[in-house]
């Protein structure tokens, strides 16, 4: 095993470790987890490569670069 690998592998267990700390109600204060709304690129763009989206009464871009990207340009 890899020393990246061996890291990536300790972040993982100190995350854990915070959440069973949470669970069993240490005193250490945790962000709760907020559940977002989540919408697929492609449930958003169709087929389309470029939508507008409007906020706050202005007018944003959204597109889908050549590379498969998306980019936001006001």
């Amino acid at each position: 095993m890899n020393a990246h690998h061996h890291s990536h592998i300790e972040a993982l267990q100190a995350v854990a470790l915070d959440g069973a700390r949470v669970a069993a109600g240490s005193p250490r204060e945790a962000a709760p987890l907020v559940q977002r709304r989540r919408i697929s690129s492609q449930a958003l763009m169709g087929n389309d490569r470029e939508v507008e989206i409007e906020h706050a009464g202005q007018l944003y871009r959204l597109r889908v670069t050549s590379l498969g990207k998306l980019i936001l340009t006001k």
